[in-house]
């Protein structure tokens, strides 16, 4: 019985299939942790969704912010454009109420108390701790599962507000948590979000770090492990785990096995 974390797979089905292969992967007894981003981009968003979720319980997977842009297309929450043209064919199949239905129902974060590991797409706030990083998920979670999700699906678009407060309610609330969990990489010295810098971190204004280098963060020693950043590359610490390394742009497709003391990595050639 094996875990495996595996980085954003965003549609690249293929190098996701030639992976398991090489991990001798058996859904009866290991289980995957995906970091999310299942969908957009690569060439098989349709074919990667349907296997996922035909996994069951052998897979868990946490909410990506490509994720969520197929889910606000599906809802009619935002218009159709030409940036989601690899999504197209997922919108127009016929089981794909039943697919988005169980996309929405996915957790932005997961932790596992044995392993003391978070599995988060993008990362967490400096500030929260694990069970404040799970209860601020879940918010958004509820919502997306019974309450008016389209709305939310609609309001959760924009960069503010860039700094956490426990006074903010309502959509900037919600909006805050998933730009926290889903698209975060740089954060400034006072904790502000900065969302206008995605490549690799020692190119950044001085005023920014990644979020993962803010000193004392609450999420204390638990692992992290998470994706979403491409430019920082495969990253195995005994804290921290990135394993988004860029399959889609034609790297590679990644997978780190959690459950041993010394993380064995495994990687396959990306689309």
């Amino acid at each position: 019985m094996a875990i495996y974390a595996i980085g954003d797979i965003q549609g690249c089905y293929d190098p996701f299939r030639r992976l398991l292969d090489e991990l001798d992967f058996n859904p009866d007894g290991d289980t995957l942790w995906l970091t999310g981003d299942l969908v957009n981009r690569g060439p098989k968003s349709l074919k990667t969704l349907r296997f996922v979720k035909g996994l069951g319980d052998a897979a868990i997977t946490v909410m990506g912010n490509h994720d969520l842009h197929l889910l606000a297309l599906w809802a009619g929450a935002i218009d159709y454009d030409e940036r989601f043209e690899s999504l197209k064919k997922t919108l127009n199949a016929p089981d794909a109420d039943d697919l988005c239905d169980w996309l929405r129902r996915r957790p932005l974060a997961h932790y596992d108390e044995k392993l003391d590991t978070l599995l988060v797409h993008a990362g967490t706030h400096p500030q929260w701790s694990v069970p404040k990083t799970l209860a601020l998920a879940a918010e958004v979670e509820n919502e997306l599962r019974d309450g008016d999700f389209d709305i939310l699906l609609a309001k959760m678009y924009g960069n503010a507000p860039a700094k956490w407060s426990e006074e903010l309610r309502g959509y900037k609330r919600l909006r805050f948590i998933i730009n926290c969990l889903t698209r975060m990489r740089m954060i400034t010295a006072n904790e502000k979000l900065n969302f206008s810098f995605s490549g690799s971190p020692w190119r950044a204004r001085k005023d920014q770090v990644p979020w993962f280098d803010v000193d004392d963060p609450a999420i204390g020693r638990t692992r992290v492990v998470f994706g979403h950043w491409s430019q920082l590359g495969l990253i195995v610490l005994p804290k921290l785990i990135n394993v988004d390394t860029g399959c889609v742009w034609g790297r590679q497709l990644t997978a780190v096995r959690l459950d041993k003391r010394i993380p064995r990595v495994i990687q396959v050639e990306g689309q």
